[in-house]
């Protein structure tokens, strides 16, 4: 019969214990640090294909008023509620409100102002977001109408002719980068 080591029948040491738990603390941290940024990137990617789907949604309106040969049309655009212009709403779109406010709209969601005619997205993990002038944390979109001057000086008194429209951030914001507005929603 062969007798047993007393020291290795003991188990774990509390060095030892202490050692793992701090380790598991330590990847636990990471890995949840990590979830939380790539929570927030699919957050940014799934606004930014909203605003994508809005911006051909807005194209495609747009040529629709021009084959019907009636660009006088094409300014009621920026006072549309751009989502009425989708077959299917995002799941995440709210409603109209009139001045929304932070509080009164559930974090990830949009809205359509009202007030000032823009499509708002809350935000809801913002640790990389840098907003506006105003501080909210939220992206304000508005439909911009482009004209072009006529070509010719003599018919400068004939109106500027409409070329193109685009929903582009009613101020710059930064989200993980620096915006640069060349990469508004196109």
């Amino acid at each position: 019969m062969s007798k047993l080591n007393p020291r290795s029948s003991r188990g774990f040491t509390l060095i030892e214990l202490i050692v793992v738990v701090c380790i598991v603390v330590v990847i636990g941290t990471v890995f949840l640090e990590r979830m939380l940024y790539y929570q927030e990137q699919a957050e940014k990617t799934a606004m930014e294909g909203v605003a994508a789907s809005l911006q051909s949604a807005l194209t495609l309106q747009y040529a629709q008023i021009m084959t019907r040969g009636q660009p006088s049309d094409a300014s009621a655009l920026a006072y549309a509620n751009p989502m009425s212009w989708l077959q299917k709403k995002p799941h995440n779109y709210a409603g109209e409100f009139y001045d929304p406010e932070p509080a009164a709209v559930e974090p990830g969601n949009w809205v359509f102002d009202l007030k000032t005619r823009d499509l708002v997205y809350m935000l809801n993990n913002a640790n990389h977001f840098k907003p506006g002038k105003d501080g909210r944390k939220w992206v304000r979109l508005h439909v911009v109408l482009s004209y072009e001057p006529p070509l010719l000086p003599s018919l400068q008194r004939d109106p500027a002719s409409l070329v193109g429209v685009l929903i582009e951030p009613v101020e710059p914001y930064s989200w993980f980068q620096a915006y640069n507005a060349s990469r508004a929603v196109k």
